[in-house]
């Protein structure tokens, strides 16, 4: 590993903690008291490869204001943490009445969305004190721009740094969650009593900028929508051994876990993971009678990425929270063809006979990472260390990352200055990456890595030959 001493000088004007000093392309709105509130789509990570619809997505969101009178906010009582729904009143029952929907509808929870056009956005803050689950707005951002860094298969939503007054915000939105959530969950009541008390006296939250902005008249966090479904224990795992290690044991018997230990082929592997993770009664009805290969294959992919970011950004509440959409897909021609499907289940009946009907991954909920004081579960039991199947091009990008990061490269300047991070929490990144290129290098040195997790490749050609890589990654 090499050595991080550059690391110590560089970071001398690093903020302590989590700040709203962030760099991008920003778009103002004015709040009824006057303040000025700012959106900001975070400068591209260098590297990045970014689709014309994550560029629309930072453009929409970054379009919202939240006092016209086509949007309504409404608290988030559902779920374990605070936050807050932003919806379309365009048109429905309530068009254009924000203050009407606001008072009649959000107190309905989850079915407000029934009473909008649509919903816009989720605005997602941090909140860590006692009693709540713990979440950090800025981990949303690290997980979409380092996906697109490394280009990864698993559908990581776009999320842009937005503010808000914190008066408005108060009066609009927390003290109604704090009334409404009294009669959902414990956790997500403790985060709106929190949030309500701090924005009446900023001091009482510590630490303080990781919630407010420096003049302490707004509170920040982050615009992003995470559309899915959440899947069972046949990814999500058991979560029999409880909260913490235990469940991310459990989370290591499910069928692409099994699969990427398996030192067989991606085929056999994929093959071996189901028939061994169906000897948990839970999985194996979960799972259901008929899951291809083809399937198992995309999964594995899906999760060796999910571990990368969770290692790298100490992921601490990952388990439980994966998701997926449901897509169809068939060959024509020799080439791989997919289309989401309208349903869970087969017969949309505007796709081929014998059409595969396949579950890819949607990691939505990634606001438990990037806090030093978050306990890294796929470190601590040593989810890396366990692979045997990688993906060649996602392996090269880490190692040049690991690089980058340890030498104060690009991405290493772009981490250190576009996304409020403190000094202790860009280290931890450049630290946490270094381990995980070298757990995997020492992998791949010893023969025990096969590159060999293309399923698209698998699924048209029924086989996959493992790619040659460098384990130093040139």
């Amino acid at each position: 590993m090499r050595p991080l001493a550059f690391l110590f000088a560089a970071l001398i004007a690093v903020p302590a903690h989590a700040s709203d000093a962030v760099q991008g392309t920003e778009t103002t709105f004015v709040s009824p008291n006057g303040l000025t509130e700012r959106c900001v789509r975070i400068a591209q990570i260098p590297g990045g490869t970014y689709s014309a619809d994550d560029l629309d997505e930072e453009a929409a969101y970054c379009s919202i204001d939240f006092y016209a009178p086509a949007v309504a906010l409404c608290p988030k009582t559902w779920s374990t943490s605070p936050g807050m729904m932003v919806y379309d009143i365009s048109d429905g029952p309530y068009a254009n009445d924000r203050a009407g929907f606001m008072r009649n509808a959000c107190p309905e929870g989850k079915p407000a969305k029934d009473l909008a056009r649509d919903d816009l956005a989720k605005f997602k803050v941090t909140m860590n004190a006692k009693g709540t689950s713990g979440t950090f707005s800025t981990s949303s951002l690290l997980y979409y721009h380092f996906s697109r860094y490394f280009d990864m298969t698993v559908k990581v939503p776009v999320a842009v740094w937005r503010t808000i007054d914190a008066k408005a915000h108060g009066a609009e939105v927390a003290r109604p969650g704090l009334s409404l959530s009294g009669r959902t969950g414990r956790m997500n009541h403790e985060g709106w009593r929190h949030l309500v008390d701090a924005e009446a006296n900023p001091d009482s939250y510590s630490p303080t900028d990781e919630i407010f902005t420096a003049d302490r008249a707004q509170i920040y966090g982050v615009l992003l929508s995470s559309p899915g479904h959440r899947y069972g224990s046949e990814v999500n795992g058991t979560r029999k051994s409880g909260w913490g290690k235990g469940q991310n044991l459990d989370f290591q018997e499910t069928p692409a876990f099994l699969a990427l230990r398996s030192d067989l082929g991606l085929g056999e592997a994929a093959l071996k993971g189901l028939k061994d993770a169906r000897r948990d009664s839970q999985i194996n009805r979960d799972l259901g009678p008929d899951v291809p290969a083809e399937q198992v294959a995309f999964w594995m992919r899906e999760v060796s990425e999910i571990v990368l970011l969770d290692f790298i950004f100490s992921q601490q509440d990952r388990i439980g929270n994966i998701d997926f959409t449901p897509y169809y897909y068939w060959l024509e021609d020799g080439d791989l063809k997919h289309k989401k499907a309208k349903h869970h289940e087969p017969g949309d009946g505007d796709v081929p006979e014998g059409a595969m009907l396949l579950r890819r991954t949607n990691l939505n909920d990634n606001d438990a990472g990037g806090r030093v004081a978050y306990a890294n579960f796929a470190k601590s039991t040593q989810m890396l260390e366990k692979l045997r199947h990688f993906d060649g091009d996602v392996y090269r990008k880490l190692m040049a990352l690991d690089l980058d990061l340890t030498s104060g490269g690009p991405v290493f300047t772009w981490l250190e200055n576009s996304l409020g991070l403190s000094e202790r929490q860009v280290t931890q990144v450049v630290k946490n990456t270094a381990l995980a290129a070298e757990i995997l290098r020492e992998s791949c040195t010893r023969g025990d890595l096969r590159f060999d997790l293309k399923p698209r490749r698998f699924f048209e050609t029924g086989s996959v030959d493992a790619e040659t890589v460098a384990c130093d990654g040139s």
